[in-house]
């Protein structure tokens, strides 16, 4: 059984399956999709599947370039494991004990502005530059 909202689900499946448009598609619900394949996957084909319709959402939006491997891998991996240290019995619960989460700058203290911004970054991941403190 899903801990997350149903409409996750369903738009989750939309993600995958290349049917969702990229307008309108919000930064939680970028969390909310994540949370779901990574909950149905395991850590690997979760990041290559969500990777693939992301980079495919990104590029029918004319905006190919967007994507961003660093970014992407880094997020899941941090998503992931803020999902087995917190308990949590929804999806809004597990955002309200994890605030930073919607935070754009939740890398920052690994990454700094110009690593993520390269295209080596966009390309494939990059080991951080900074170090979390």
């Amino acid at each position: 059984m899903s801990l997350y909202p149903k409409d996750y689900s369903a738009l989750a499946e939309r993600f995958e399956t290349h049917a969702l448009q990229a307008e309108g598609f919000t930064h939680v619900d970028h969390i909310g999709v994540a949370c779901q394949m990574l909950q149905k996957y395991d850590f690997l084909d979760a990041a290559a599947r969500y990777g693939a319709s992301l980079k495919t959402l990104a590029a029918r939006a004319g905006a190919p370039g967007k994507f961003n491997t660093t970014l992407t891998l880094a997020f899941l991996s941090i998503l992931r494991e803020r999902m087995a240290d917190t308990p949590h019995a929804s999806f809004c619960e597990f955002l309200e004990k994890n605030p930073e989460l919607v935070s754009r700058t939740l890398l920052s203290g690994w990454h700094s502005d110009e690593r993520l911004g390269c295209q080596r970054a966009r390309d494939a991941f990059v080991m951080p530059d900074r170090f979390r403190t």
